[in-house]
C-alpha cells in the first residue's frame, strides 16, 4: 500500500521566465512548441532570455533540416549576436547536446528543432539535466520545437503558436511598410500544463520595437491558422531583400 510521507518544508514555486504579461514558462524544465509560427514563439523567448539572463542562446537543429534562421528577421525579436547554432547528424546527437547544455547551465535557454516529437525517456533525462543546470546559477530552461500539434511525452508544457494576420482585400501582399517589424496579429494556444487548465490567447504588436500585447480568448475560441514560415525563416533572395512575415 502507498504511503505519504508529510514534510514541514515549504514547496516554493519553481522559477519562471515570463514571456508576457500572464504568460510564463517554468525555468529547469523542458517545454514543447508546435503550429506554423513555433519559431516566432522561439525568438520571443529567447528576447526574453537574454533581458533576464547573460550568456547566450543555444539553437540546436539537424544537419539535413529546413531553412535556417535569418539574422535579418531574427533582429526583430531577439540579438542574433547572441546565439549559437548547432547542427547533428542525428536526433540522437541532438538530444544529447541538449541535455549535456542543460547539465551545464551555460545558456539560459536551450532550443532543439525536431523532425517528430522525442518519447518519454529523453524527455525526462532532459527535465533532470536542466533541473542540474540550475544547481550554481539560474536555472536553464529547455524548449522543443515539433511540427504539427507536436505530442512529446512527458514536457512540462505544451504551446501552438500560429498567424492570425487580417488578410488583404484580393489577397494582394502587404505593402513594403508592414513588413517586417510592423502590426502583427498570432493566436497562441497553451495546449498542456502539468499545473495550468488550456488556454488560448490573441497576441498582438502594434508597430516595430513595440511589446508583445496578449489578450486573453475565450473557451473554445481560436483565430486562423495560416500555415506559413516565421520571418526568421523565410531566407531572402538577396541581402537587400526583407524578410517576408508570417
Amino acid at each position: 500500500m502507498p504511503t505519504h510521507l508529510l514534510t514541514r518544508r515549504s514547496h516554493k514555486p519553481r522559477p519562471a521566465l515570463p514571456l508576457m504579461e500572464g504568460i510564463a514558462l517554468e525555468q529547469a524544465r523542458v517545454h514543447e512548441a508546435c503550429g506554423p509560427a513555433r519559431h516566432s514563439f522561439a525568438l520571443w523567448l529567447a528576447a526574453a532570455a537574454q533581458a533576464a539572463a547573460p550568456g547566450s542562446v543555444l539553437w540546436l537543429s539537424a544537419a539535413q533540416g529546413g531553412p535556417r534562421l535569418n539574422p535579418g528577421g531574427m533582429a526583430e525579436f531577439a540579438s542574433p549576436a547572441r546565439f549559437l547554432f548547432v547542427q547533428a547528424a542525428r536526433t540522437e546527437d541532438l538530444l544529447w547536446s541538449m541535455e549535456e547544455a542543460l547539465r551545464s547551465g551555460a545558456a539560459p535557454l536551450v532550443v532543439a528543432e525536431l523532425a517528430e516529437p522525442p518519447a518519454m525517456t529523453p524527455v525526462r533525462r532532459l527535465h533532470l539535466a536542466a533541473e542540474a543546470g540550475g544547481r550554481f546559477g539560474p536555472a536553464p530552461l529547455g524548449l522543443l520545437l515539433t511540427p504539427g500539434t507536436g505530442g512529446a511525452q512527458g514536457i512540462e508544457s505544451r504551446w501552438h503558436l500560429a498567424p492570425a494576420h487580417a488578410p488583404r482585400p484580393g489577397g494582394s501582399p502587404p505593402p513594403a511598410r508592414d513588413r517586417p517589424g510592423f502590426p502583427g496579429c498570432w493566436t497562441l494556444q497553451r495546449l498542456r500544463a502539468r499545473t495550468l487548465p488550456p488556454r488560448s490567447w490573441q497576441i498582438t504588436r502594434t508597430g516595430a520595437g513595440s511589446p508583445l500585447q496578449a489578450a486573453p480568448l475565450p473557451p473554445g475560441a481560436c483565430g486562423p491558422a495560416a500555415a506559413r514560415l516565421p520571418a526568421a525563416l523565410a531566407q531572402p533572395p538577396s541581402p537587400l531583400a526583407a524578410p517576408a512575415r508570417p
